[in-house]
């Protein structure tokens, strides 16, 4: 029981960060939602360095672009772990967007991205699959900026 009473406030605090809603209830919540941000971390294996960055420099680099200029991301990047420690990503891609599409919407972005890479579905997922001969996903996180009220 006393456990219970000394995480309480914890919990609390926890919760209203967690949870603006809550917070402003109470006050009003000091920030505004910004935009969403992904971050992947990709492990890449020793000589492989340049297999990497031409992809990204490539192919993935021409989605990005695609999907700014059609306005569905705000923004991406490429951030190298200059001294990355044993299990932590080689590098970051972040990818900005401000809100998420409707199912309908996603099945026409999907097609439209398709049509612009000139790929089907099955060679996107055969050239991910040969990737994955020199690189590894090992964590991808949704972050969501947050801005000062003024």
């Amino acid at each position: 029981m006393r456990t219970v009473k000394l995480l309480t406030p914890l919990i609390a605090a926890t919760m209203m960060f967690a949870c603006p809603q809550l917070a402003m209830a109470q006050d009003e919540w000091p920030f505004t939602s910004g935009e969403y941000v992904e971050v992947s971390g990709i492990e890449i294996d020793d000589g492989h360095s340049l297999d990497y960055a031409n992809h990204l420099a490539g192919m993935w680099r021409k989605g990005q672009e695609f999907a700014l200029d059609q306005g569905w991301i705000t923004g991406y990047e490429v951030l190298i772990n200059s001294f990355p420690r044993k299990g932590e990503p080689d590098v970051y891609l972040l990818t900005r967007w401000n809100e998420w599409e409707s199912p309908e919407e996603e099945e026409a972005r999907a097609a439209a991205y398709r049509q612009h890479m000139a790929m089907t579905t099955t060679q996107m997922e055969q050239a991910s699959g040969q990737r994955a001969d020199y690189r590894e996903l090992v964590g991808s996180m949704l972050l969501r900026s947050m801005k000062f009220r003024d």
